[in-house]
């Protein structure tokens, strides 16, 4: 049989431990899902199509906002598009796929060369010549209302698998 001193003290207990609890969980919420939750994609807004000449792969920069938790960066990031005849366009991630350096386009000899490592590849992203495992890779593009946007994406480098980071 409980007496009454051991009553209130099992109540009490109960009551700050509701109590407790009713704080700890939205606080641990808090602290915690924003460094769990997967970022958002959004599409790029690069400007009007028709400043690309086809046949003439250019780079075009633009600002992105990482959102990392409860932490936002904004940095200039840039895509390689490449208008084809028939008006459809390719973007290519700016980073090689050997290991991640910034590769840039000769415009004398027609292909795409990484300086690192010496990876080569054509107007299409195939590999040429090098080290690289896979082909440029690309990101996934739209046209609406005359203007060209980019998903833009980071792969892991060093694999033959185009892998999503």
């Amino acid at each position: 049989m409980i007496n009454r001193r051991g009553f209130f003290e099992t109540v009490i207990a109960a009551v700050a431990g509701i109590i407790g609890l009713s704080l700890i969980i939205p606080l641990a919420g808090y602290a915690i899902l924003p460094a769990l939750r997967r970022k958002k994609k959004g599409w790029e807004d690069l400007g009007p199509v028709n400043r690309l000449q086809p046949n003439q792969p250019r780079q075009l920069d633009f600002l992105v906002t990482k959102a990392e938790g409860w932490y936002k960066t904004t940095a200039d990031q840039w895509v390689w598009a490449v208008r084809h005849p028939d008006g459809t366009v390719t973007a290519y991630s700016p980073r090689c796929p050997h290991l991640g350096c910034g590769y840039h386009w000769d415009k004398s000899e027609q292909k795409f060369e990484c300086p690192c490592h010496g990876s080569v590849f054509s107007m299409d992203g195939t590999v040429l010549a090098g080290p690289s495992p896979r082909p440029l890779d690309t990101l996934s593009v739209k046209i609406e209302k005359g203007r060209l946007l980019v998903l833009y994406e980071q792969f892991r480098a060093g694999t033959k698998q185009k892998i999503e980071i």
